[in-house]
């Protein structure tokens, strides 16, 4: 059976999703109950969901969510490691109703204006105490913060850090550097992870090939080896280029046969304790 290493879900009447455009298809609740069948359909018994704004109630509600559907083994979620006890927070979220599925942190940095953010004092002091919690930590960042990151990785070996959609590489261009340098830098680090997530949306709207997204599969590939590289299906932002299935099928496209248990299994299940 597949992991889905990488999804969200969002109920705008509880909470509005501001980076959602007003005229964009992903303008409307998405749910677990949506997610559910597509996912099954797809040989997808098993999902690790991830924050999507930076809210602390939300971490708790996927908490919850997690409890009461088979579905979902694992959460990302977020919290403020700038927070001074960001140690007894991170222990406070364990000890909540589906505490036991929370599996890691991650934060925009992809929105932050310091390309250097990750390596600020009271950031790495928030990372340390995710590490000391048992907990890794997802990287959604630009291409030009990649050098941060490894940066970051480098100083703290004690912590997982997963690349969240290949570090979302220019697919649109078809340009390869800077971003495959940095990438095989960060892979370098035997403690970093990368998600095969996201790609169809980073390719050119609405005409891209698999052929388009293989060359950047592949360096992720050659880069962190198939133990340290895992599926994600990015749902439901990947509908507006593609469906949940033909996300999963363009996937296993890019991905050879005998490296499939592993990427789309064993990586995800071992990385996140599922």
């Amino acid at each position: 059976m597949t992991v889905d290493a990488h999804h969200h879900v969002w109920d705008l009447s509880v909470r509005d999703q501001d980076w959602i455009g007003a005229a964009s298809p992903l303008r409307r609740d998405f749910t677990v109950d949506d997610l559910a069948p597509e996912a099954r359909a797809a040989g997808v018994d098993r999902t690790v969901l991830v924050q999507t704004v930076t809210v602390a109630e939300e971490t708790p509600e996927f908490l919850a969510l997690a409890a009461g559907h088979e579905l979902i083994v694992g959460v990302v979620g977020w919290t403020d490691l700038t927070r001074p006890d960001v140690t007894d927070e991170l222990a406070r979220l364990r000890e909540l109703p589906g505490g036991q599925y929370l599996k890691g942190i991650r934060h925009q940095v992809q929105g932050e204006r310091d390309p250097q953010w990750l390596l600020r004092a009271d950031v790495r002091r928030g990372l340390t105490a995710v590490a000391a919690a048992g907990l890794v930590y997802d990287l959604v960042v630009l291409p030009h913060q990649l050098p941060a990151c490894s940066k970051a990785a480098a100083s703290l070996p004690e912590l997982t850090f997963v690349l969240d959609h290949l570090g979302k590489p220019p697919i649109a261009s078809g340009a390869l550097e800077p971003w495959a340098s940095d990438v095989r830098a960060l892979a370098a680090l035997p403690h970093t992870v990368c998600k095969l997530s996201g790609v169809v949306t980073e390719a050119a709207p609405g005409s891209w090939t698999v052929e388009d997204l293989r060359r950047y599969a592949d360096t992720v590939l050659d880069a962190f080896g198939p133990d340290r590289l895992m599926f994600g299906s990015d749902w439901p932002v990947c509908t507006t280029e593609a469906t949940y299935g033909e996300v999963l099928d363009v996937a296993r496209q890019l991905i050879g046969a005998e490296d499939h248990i592993q990427v789309f299994e064993t990586t995800a299940a071992r990385v996140y304790d599922l």
